[in-house]
């Protein structure tokens, strides 16, 4: 997560403010009205429940994780970072079920039972996995190992192989480091090998890993989206999706990349919203936003998201998507930073 950005100014120029007593009072007027953002949302939908807020104040709450129940969807959770502390566990109403405090992770991922944080601040600053496995039963989290990273581990992503059926973690760090570690789990013993590292540039935090395709999305923060292949042979060879610059439509920062059905997602945390893309095809389909309802507040200043398809019960029959609130207020709770749920038909409504 980037420093917090500094409130806007209206770009006047140094020439205009020089001339202003002998503008007419019209063209004045014309001058001083904001400019329309160059990413401007065309689409708002607004969300039906938000998760208790984090313990603590100021920039805390970070990436959301989806966990779906196997057996009962409505019993389905959602895994939020508190980067100043814990890692918390809501369920589908938002109540906090669980908060394991001592987890300074920036990120969280999970692949089945097994959920893996990103902590920048573990092994005395130089980063680590913090490994855990969910029980069905209780849906709380059971530490079952802690991995050193070679980068700081930032932000995670976790990739299941179709075709090895092995499990991969990508920690990645601020300085633009990325690894690749195959994860071996068994029981509550974890065995954790490095298969890869490199260099993506600059500094990186959101990743997706598609199980389906075998692409690994990489959000460089003030660049774009990168794709790479996730095989841990796949080199470093790699095509862009989009970009924060001329032509792209991402403000930066990059920062959350998830997917849903046909759907890829990606927060623009410079323009308050959200960008879409077709799964396949890669084609940007447009933006949205999350804004005030009547339960919760909006999403805005975002960092991590998720979303999924899958059934999650009476409330999310046709999936959600999870976005994290820098600044939480009314409607809803109000105060420290929390999480938000949109139905997913209200965004896939508009871009199929």
């Amino acid at each position: 997560m980037s420093a917090p950005r500094p409130e806007g100014k209206n770009p006047v120029s140094s020439t205009v403010s020089a001339r202003r007593a002998a503008l007419p009072a019209a063209v004045l007027a014309a001058l001083l009205v904001p400019a329309t953002p160059a990413h401007a949302a065309g689409v708002s939908v607004t969300a039906t429940v938000e998760t208790a807020p984090v313990a603590h104040g100021g920039d805390a709450a970070d990436d959301p994780a989806i966990w779906v129940h196997p057996s009962d969807p409505a019993k389905s959770v959602v895994i939020g970072t508190d980067k100043k502390g814990a890692l918390e566990v809501y369920d589908m109403t938002g109540a906090r079920l669980q908060r394991i405090s001592g987890d300074y992770g920036n990120n969280v991922d999970l692949r089945g039972d097994i959920v893996v944080s990103a902590d920048d601040e573990a092994a005395g600053g130089s980063g680590a996995m913090h490994v855990y496995r969910i029980d069905p039963a209780t849906r709380k989290l059971t530490r079952l190992a802690d991995v050193p990273t070679a980068v700081t581990a930032h932000g995670i992503c976790l990739y299941s192989s179709k075709a090895s059926g092995k499990l991969y973690a990508f920690p990645n760090s601020t300085s633009g480091r990325v690894e690749q570690w195959e994860l071996a789990v068994s029981g509550n013993s974890v065995t954790a090998t490095p298969v890869r590292l490199w260099d993506a540039g600059s500094a990186v935090e959101g990743c997706y890993a598609d199980d389906t395709t075998g692409e690994l999305y990489l959000g460089e923060e003030d660049v774009g989206v990168w794709i790479y292949g996730a095989e841990p042979t796949a080199g470093t060879d790699r095509t862009r999706l989009d970009s924060t610059g001329p032509g792209g439509h991402i403000t930066a920062d990059t920062e959350g990349i998830t997917a849903a059905g046909n759907r890829i997602y990606v927060s623009s945390q410079g323009s308050d919203d959200f960008t879409v893309y077709d799964r396949t095809t890669h084609a940007h389909l447009g933006r949205f936003s999350v804004a005030n309802g009547t339960a919760a507040d909006d999403c805005e200043d975002t960092d991590g998201i998720d979303a999924t398809a899958a059934d999650l019960g009476p409330a999310f029959p046709q999936g959600v998507f999870v976005c994290q609130d820098g600044s939480n207020g009314a409607p809803g709770t109000s105060g420290n930073q929390n999480f938000k749920f949109v139905p997913l038909q209200r965004i896939t409504a508009h871009f199929g």
